[in-house]
């Protein structure tokens, strides 16, 4: 299990960890998520020691971390990390070998990575010849090639197409399922929500809300109310001005309300204005929780 206990880091002025703390066990896939400059990139680089906190710990199986501990770790960091004019196989096979495999294992293990990321036909190709995408491929293979028990990724899903982000969802999916901890950043809360069980959220350098999603969700002291009439009516934000009004176009409105609203009302006023096709009333979604907790 790895184990962030009480990050503290500053630059100069700038507070970029402020007492960060949570846990990440072994076959979880955890969502690490929080606003830019929030302080997710600091963490990550402090697992691997390359940002040294000013205070706090961070321990893999209650141990703290040392360099051969590390060699059992794979990082993807946002920006590209990897060697844009060494030819794609002979990289990965050095990344290899500096994870302490043996030279035939990481040439072999190269060669099945780039066959199950459908790039063996570029194994002799210079990396700045391949498109944004595939070079991003090529930076996951790196964190994966030596089998990791703790794999960090830092945007994984920037630049990739819908197959490439079906791809790389499945594999993270299946390094948890074989017991190693996962814990990736994303701006695209949609995938993060579909994928994860579990979340933290990092604000200004802290913790703000941590958990399962669903926990999160129904937590929230919001609901948010969709109803849409069988005609399509412009306005209807008018008639709901009481409210907080999300979204209204074309007989569609969306409303953020307490948890405890009492709806007949609200059904009753929207009935009025025309047959009602569709209602729904839901916890916020993750993309509308993480608003809620870093202001945004």
């Amino acid at each position: 299990m790895l184990e962030v206990r009480e990050l503290r880091k500053s630059y100069g002025d700038v507070t970029a960890l402020d007492g960060c703390t949570f846990d990440v066990r072994r076959g979880q896939l955890l969502g690490f998520l929080g606003p830019n400059g929030s302080g997710k990139t600091t963490t990550m680089r402090s697992v691997f020691s390359l940002v040294k906190p000013d205070a706090g710990d961070v321990r893999w199986d209650g141990s703290t971390i040392e360099a051969q501990e590390r060699l059992r770790f794979g990082y993807m960091p946002e920006q590209r990390g990897l060697y844009p004019r060494m030819k794609v196989a002979a990289q990965l096979s050095y990344f290899g070998r500096l994870h302490g495999m043996e030279k035939a294992v990481a040439i072999a293990a190269a060669e099945e990575w780039l066959e199950r990321f459908d790039l063996a036909d570029r194994a002799e190709s210079r990396l700045e010849e391949l498109s944004h995408g595939n070079q991003q491929r090529v930076q996951l293979a790196a964190a994966l090639i030596h089998d990791p028990d703790l794999l960090i990724l830092d945007e994984p899903f920037s630049g990739l197409d819908p197959i490439g982000v079906e791809s790389m969802i499945s594999i993270l999916v299946e390094r948890a399922a074989q017991g190693a901890a996962v814990v990736f950043s994303s701006h695209q809360l949609d995938l993060v929500e579909d994928l994860c069980e579990d979340v933290v959220i990092i604000a200004a350098g802290k913790v703000v809300l941590d958990g399962p999603i669903r926990e999160l969700r129904s937590r929230s002291p919001h609901r948010y109310l969709d109803i849409e009439l069988a005609t399509r009516r412009d306005n209807l934000d008018a008639s709901f001005a009481d409210f907080e009004v999300v979204e209204s176009a074309e007989g569609r409105l969306r409303l953020r309300v307490g948890n405890d609203t009492d709806l007949e009302p609200v059904v009753r006023r929207a009935a009025e204005l025309g047959r009602i096709s569709q209602f729904s009333y839901t916890p916020p979604n993750l993309s509308e929780v993480f608003r809620e907790v870093v202001g945004q």
